[in-house]
């Protein structure tokens, strides 16, 4: 049985590890934030930032495959594995995955530069195609960026590589270059380009592909300081590079059905209105701010540390460290869940509202993010849960649950959208991922032989309690005190005062509650 010492040690080695890259992406996520309000101020929610959007998704949905999706997820287990046995082994697999991945993803986006424009006619709804302008940029958008796959690939590998050591802080940190690469592309070169004659919104597309390149470089040096560099002879085909193979494979399945879910979504969204694209894209980007930060962090540390333990044969341990990751999970998304909705308007109102970008906008992007809100809890579930049945070895488990769960989202939009309009797509979502991240829950706890109380203890009541509670006193005040007339500054903050007396509601709830020792570990950290 596992002692209260083990305990302890799970939730620091989790916490330390999953303080490390919040930090690093906190700072890549608050760049993303002053990226996209550059974006919406220079070029605000039209046609031609949804032609950014559509031509975007393209190497974003394939990234899905060889990036942060289903490759990571394959690769850390068994790279992980490798390295216990044999750290020349697992330096040699590394090259070797750098050769096959780039190779791969270099023809793949040679591919996509040569039929740029059969991808955005595919992609887009007649209405959208109707505008001649806003179909050429897309097109040119489209091929600029088809590097950015490759570069964004072997960022993944090398982040995947440095984890499965330990090293956390750079990995999540080099997002952040890649936003600051794309700032100074707002800033600098529309200018530069509208004088040869070249729409400005191109300036974007070149700032991804440059910034997929520099985020790549910069894990380069750590690589090689930790003596993971390039040594030969390389087995391309190897016994570990045929299971990472075979899972990416797997994975594929479900990557499939989920690209042709964004695919749906995206002419469904690219037929409603003008700057439905736009709206739905800055809602999502506020709402993965907690998902990036929080979520994001917590999943890769449970991965790296829940495989070392499960490979090792320590089976108590990595349920430990499972359950220290949900608890985690939970008590840092409650109080990010209650503040974003309960301060929704105000935030995308600050963030978003000058320029190009009017108060009908902050209203529509508004009305998306609140349903993009209702699945934030299952977003961090599913990021921690999703991977723990590669490093089981059951990766048909989530892809099958994926799969189901995206085909009812696709009926679902299919139906209402003609109805309800374009914020449907994001509760689609959002609905999807609670179904999935649910039944995940219910095959781990079936795989793991898992009491009920793992998931929905009195612990998490207590969480949900002190949640309603934030929300509830913080719209409140919001409500009596925020006023949108007042300037930037005082706006500002109103803004953090309103998050900082919320965020304390929430503590002093949970500390009434006893579970003051659980959060005086949680802020230690």
């Amino acid at each position: 049985m596992a002692t209260v010492q083990d305990k302890k040690q799970n939730i620091n080695k989790v916490a330390r590890s999953s303080a490390k890259m919040a930090v690093a992406t906190f700072s890549s996520r608050i760049l993303g934030l002053v990226r996209e309000q550059a974006m919406a101020a220079i070029f605000g929610a039209s046609g031609l930032t949804d032609a950014f959007t559509v031509a975007y998704r393209v190497p974003n949905m394939l990234r899905d495959l060889f990036a942060e999706g289903a490759f990571s997820s394959a690769f850390v287990p068994i790279f992980t594995e490798a390295r216990l046995k044999d750290p020349l082994e697992a330096r040699r697999l590394l090259w070797s995955l750098f050769v096959l991945l780039g190779t791969m993803t270099a023809v793949i986006s040679f591919f996509i530069i040569i039929f740029a424009p059969q991808i955005a006619h595919f992609l887009t709804a007649e209405k959208f195609l109707g505008d001649l302008q806003r179909f050429e940029i897309t097109v040119t958008l489209i091929r600029i960026m088809a590097p950015f796959l490759l570069m964004v690939s072997l960022s993944a590998l090398f982040m995947g590589a440095l984890n499965s050591i330990k090293i956390f802080f750079v990995p999540a940190l080099a997002p952040a270059f890649f936003n600051i690469v794309m700032i100074a592309s707002i800033f600098f070169l529309p200018s530069m380009l509208e004088e040869r004659g070249v729409h400005g919104i191109v300036a974007l597309g070149i700032g991804v592909t440059a910034g997929g390149f520099v985020q790549m470089l910069v894990q380069l040096p750590l690589i090689f300081k930790k003596a993971y560099g390039p040594l030969g002879p390389l087995t391309l085909i190897s016994d570990y590079t045929k299971r990472i193979i075979h899972r990416v494979g797997i994975g594929t399945i479900g990557i499939a059905a989920n690209q042709i879910n964004i695919i749906i979504t995206t002419i469904l969204a690219t037929g409603t209105v003008l700057g439905a694209v736009s709206w739905l894209g800055y809602a999502f980007r506020l709402f993965q701010f907690p998902v990036g930060i929080l979520s994001v962090s917590i999943a890769g540390s449970n991965l790296v540390h829940f495989s070392d333990a499960w490979k090792a044969g320590e089976k108590e341990k990595a349920i430990g460290i499972l359950k220290s990751s949900y608890l985690l999970s939970y008590v840092t998304i409650a109080p990010a869940l209650a503040l974003l909705l309960a301060l929704a308007r105000e935030s995308v109102h600050i963030v978003f509202e000058r320029g190009a970008f009017d108060a009908e906008d902050t209203h529509m992007t508004t009305q998306a993010l609140y349903f993009y809100l209702v699945g934030l809890p299952s977003y961090g579930f599913y990021k921690i849960f999703s991977p723990t049945f590669f490093s089981l070895d059951k990766p048909k488990i989530p892809v099958y649950i994926s799969v189901f769960c995206i085909t009812c989202n696709v009926i679902f939009c299919l139906i209402f959208v003609p109805h309800w309009g374009f914020s449907v797509l994001a509760l689609g979502t959002s609905l999807s991922m609670i179904f999935n991240s649910g039944l995940q829950a219910m095959f781990l706890k079936k795989t793991l032989d898992l009491p009920y109380d793992f998931f929905m203890s009195w612990r998490v009541m207590k969480i949900w309690l002190a949640g309603i509670l934030c929300f509830g006193v913080t719209k409140f005040l919001a409500w009596k005190y925020f006023t949108f007339d007042s300037t930037l500054s005082v706006k500002i903050l109103l803004l953090i005062l309103l998050g900082v007396i919320g965020a304390a509601v929430y503590g002093f709830v949970l500390m009434i509650l006893g579970e003051a020792g659980s959060l005086k570990k949680i802020l230690k950290r």
